[in-house]
């Protein structure tokens, strides 16, 4: 009795707000942000930091307070820069959290109120009708023809009919998606009306556990953040160490320490290549920035530049190859078909013969349609029976006969204004019509080959009928009418129209495309053959994968590209399989049970507008509009970062070979110091993030999409990267020592011959970035297209180093005394020498 009163009445709002403080909100946990202090120890803790506080620092006691400032300005600058790129990454995702908790109509103190669903708490008892979003998993207490659609939980885009278990005691653990006597947070009504007590709400929800679950997978840096973080390591190590034999050489041959410290942490700046840390994320910043404009929101900004790596996509089909939106496809009456595609815009072009077949599916049908199938037939019904007699808006409905476990059919009666007899229109699975309308065995089996070969094609099939009923009293059952057959309908969630053109440019570009579907093979395979889909005949079920060993599994892999009738655990452990054989693994979906494969993939990529909010929080990438194409987008992406990357860390081998040979050789040879902190600051704070914008913005090279991926195991600091960079380098630094040593003896000015030296240094840098921008043909020719970041920050560069001349104060920071120009002239032929060796290392790799 306590129980139906609590049913009756809910909660009153005290015990529901003690309840809410206890368990929390009804809403999915939101992915933890790091903190201020743990982005500023990442900070302090950067080598660059440290040097440049320790110069600072040095520059201090040496009683140069101009220079230390100036220092210590530089940190303020990097610590901001860090910091800034640090807060910004996971803030895109907020705009979509509002999908997560829709509104729930709720009985407390036995009154109705209409909350927000996080403000549910376990024991409320909801109301839902169609087309609400189900807020929490809820047992069914009452429901009238409930009808949900659960695709987001497992893959099947047919609704589910659910049934109340009054009597039922509340289990200890939340069931599984099959008890009928439940409906599960997130999922959607979509016919019917029911009553429920909710038993689990955010976390504990079974949308939640998943969502928890996914915490266990873990993440991996990719193998592009864990190479530069190796190649950076060793090299600071390196430098460090050889810092520390110039610094003692220093001291013990001229016996002034600071100054020897001075050098040897100017030369350890002059090694480690702290900027490969600063382009690495100024590549993939900029790359998530110009992927959202192109709807793809990337929450892992280093997963883009793995997608140009990925050599198998897995692709879910509900909602993402197709468009999780039923559309009346075929309709089938005797011996005749008809295909709803080849209909015109106008209704005389619609057989009469087909009318009757339409009419009554559409009555068959709830007016205010939420079921996918409903929707469809209705939407057909207006469009091909626009004008005529046979759409009956003024019909009134009598009674309905739902759907049940027993029959597999439902039935509505409707009263027309002017006829006293009540007309029945019905619409069910094929063989529960037939049974209906007691056809014999051998009409039946006609309409069942039908059906069959209807479905065979992916279609999804009802039958339809009609009865005319005179009496006044209904009876209690359908099978009491006397039903009319009069034909099939078929119905389609047809495939998205981007999605041929983008699986065959993935075909193009040497990616494998997997369909991996909860739906019947058939479905599947008519959907892959839409889709333009490898289709060889080797389908693979669940149930078969469940019974396979690891090793039969791996077998089978290479000649399977569809696989049906699959769980969730399944996907997961398919996007496992593949990794296993060294592919690199995106995977994409939008719906919960999609949510552990997204995370267990290289690259998880979710739908954004009809995804889940546990799919896009597992996922990688997000595609905002669903848009299949926007993932090629990506694919060209990661593809134009990885090559565009190779080019700009050739661009920092080459600077540095100079920089790190002028703070050797005048150690070496007892002159005074050709490059000092603030000149290497100078280059790594201001040419290095402008040659990294340059890099960046370079296009695709021709074809590269037409290429198979590069293989899992290429590193970006190859051979061949490392060489071509040492060359140019080696090739710089001959010059700029010639530059230095005439132009020293020259004048007998160090600072003057200082100013040549960076000069050049910096006029060459700028002339190695424009002939790296493209490796397949020579600078000059022009065909690497137009660069408007090169333009902008070889003008900017040039500025800032004039300012270092004219700016009173400037040119003694630096020291430095402005070269005569005759001088000037023949440091601007230096630079051009310098890109002609550029060109020439450039063209002996090219052949």
């Amino acid at each position: 009795m306590e129980a139906a009163t609590a049913q009756a009445f809910g909660l009153n709002d005290e015990e529901a707000r003690r309840r809410f403080e206890q368990e929390g909100p009804n809403e999915l946990p939101a992915s933890k942000d790091r903190g201020v202090l743990h982005l500023l120890r990442d900070v302090a803790t950067e080598p660059m930091f440290l040097l440049l506080v320790s110069c600072g620092g040095i520059y201090m006691i040496l009683g140069d307070v101009h220079e230390a400032l100036m220092l210590l300005g530089f940190v303020l600058v990097v610590m901001s820069i860090t910091f800034f790129q640090g807060r910004r990454t996971e803030r895109s995702l907020d705009a979509l959290r509002d999908l997560s908790s829709p509104r729930a109509l709720v009985v407390r103190s036995g009154e109705p109120h209409r909350i927000a669903g996080r403000e549910l708490v376990r024991g409320d008892i909801v109301l839902l009708a169609e087309g609400d979003r189900v807020p929490a998993d809820i047992r069914l207490v009452e429901s009238s023809n409930l009808m949900v659609d659960e695709s987001m939980l497992t893959g099947e885009s047919a609704p589910a009919l659910k049934r109340s278990a009054p009597g039922q005691e509340i289990l200890a653990v939340t069931p599984g998606i099959e008890d009928a006597s439940y409906v599960f947070s997130g999922t959607l009504v979509t016919q019917g009306t029911a009553r429920g007590e909710v038993v689990a709400t955010g976390a504990r929800s079974a949308l939640g556990k998943i969502g928890m679950s996914l915490a266990a997978l873990g993440s991996e840096p990719t193998p592009i953040e864990s190479e530069t973080r190796r190649i950076v390591k060793r090299v600071a190590l390196f430098g460090l160490a050889l810092a520390t034999l110039l610094a003692l050489g220093y001291g013990l041959v001229r016996g002034d320490w600071l100054h020897a410290a001075l050098a040897g942490l100017t030369l350890a700046m002059a090694i480690i290549p702290e900027e490969l840390s600063v382009i690495l994320t100024l590549f993939l910043g900029l790359g998530a920035w110009r992927l959202s404009r192109n709807n793809v929101l990337a929450r892992n900004i280093a997963a883009v530049e793995l997608l140009g790596a990925t050599t198998v996509l897995c692709v879910d089909k509900t909602g993402t190859l197709t468009t999780n939106r039923m559309v009346l496809r075929k309709l089938c009456c005797a011996d005749l078909n008809y295909d709803v595609a080849d209909a015109k815009n106008d209704d005389a072009s619609f057989p009469e013969a087909f009318h009757s077949l339409l009419e009554y599916a559409v009555l068959a049908s709830h007016r205010r349609a939420f079921d996918p199938m409903e929707t469809a037939i209705a939407e057909g019904g207006k469009k091909l029976l626009a004008g005529t007699e046979h759409l009956h808006q003024d019909w009134t409905l009598v009674n309905d006969y739902p759907l049940s476990r027993t029959m597999l059919a439902m039935s509505r009666v409707w009263q027309s204004p002017d006829m006293s007899e009540r007309m029945i229109a019905a619409k069910g699975a094929p063989e529960a019509i037939i049974d209906l309308c007691h056809i014999d065995a051998e009409q039946g089996a006609d309409i069942t080959r039908q059906g069959a070969r209807m479905a065979a094609s992916g279609l999804r099939v009802l039958g339809v009928a009609k009865a005319v009923f005179s009496a006044t009293s209904l009876p209690g059952n359908q099978h009491d009418f006397d039903f009319q057959f009069l034909g099939l309908v078929a119905l389609e969630d047809p495939v998205r129209a981007d999605v041929p053109a983008a699986i065959a440019e993935c075909h193009a570009a040497g990616i494998r495309v997997v369909m991996i579907t909860g739906d019947h093979p058939a479905t599947a395979t008519s959907i892959a053959r839409q889709a333009g889909l490898t289709v060889n005949g080797n389908i693979m079920t669940g149930a078969e994968l469940a019974a396979m060993s690891d090793e039969a599994l791996a077998m089978q892999l290479p000649g399977t590209d569809i696989f049906c009738r699959v769980q969730p655990e399944h996907k997961l452990r398919l996007v496992q399989a593949f990794r296993a054989q060294g592919e690199v693994v995106a995977m994409t979906g939008d719906g919960v049970n999609d949510a552990p494969a997204l995370k267990a993939a290289h690259i998880g990529v979710a739908m954004g507008a009809r995804g889940t909010d546990v799919a896009r929080e597992a996922a990688s990438l997000v595609l905002l509009n669903d848009d299949f194409s926007s993932l090629v987008t990506a694919v060209r992406y990661g593809r134009r970062i990885f090559a565009n990357l190779r080019k700009a860390i050739v661009f920092v081998v080459a600077a540095h070979v100079p920089i790190v040979g002028l703070s050797i050789v005048p150690v070496l040879f007892g002159w005074p110091m050709v490059l000092m902190p603030a000149h290497i600051l100078f280059l790594q704070l201001i040419i290095d993030p402008s040659c990294s914008m340059v890099f960046e913005a370079e296009e695709l090279e021709p074809n590269a999409m037409k290429a198979r991926p590069r293989a899992p195991e290429a590193h970006l600091f190859d051979g061949a990267v490392l060489v071509r960079g040492l060359w140019q380098g080696a090739g710089l630094f001959g010059v700029l020592l010639g530059v230095y040593v005439w132009c020293r003896s020259e004048t007998g000015s160090d600072d003057i011959a200082r100013a040549m030296a960076f000069i050049v240094l910096v006029l060459s840098n700028i002339a190695l970035i424009y002939v790296n921008r493209t490796w397949n043909t020579a600078s000059w020719r022009g065909t690497q297209g137009v660069n408007r970041y090169f333009g902008g920050m070889g003008l900017f560069t040039v500025a800032l180093l004039t300012a270092v001349f004219v700016v009173p104060g400037a040119a003694r920071l630096f020291a430095f005394i402005l070269p005569p120009t005759p001088m000037l002239f023949m440091a601007v032929g230096a630079a051009l020498l310098s890109m002609l060796w550029f060109e020439v290392v450039k063209w002996r790799y090219r052949r």
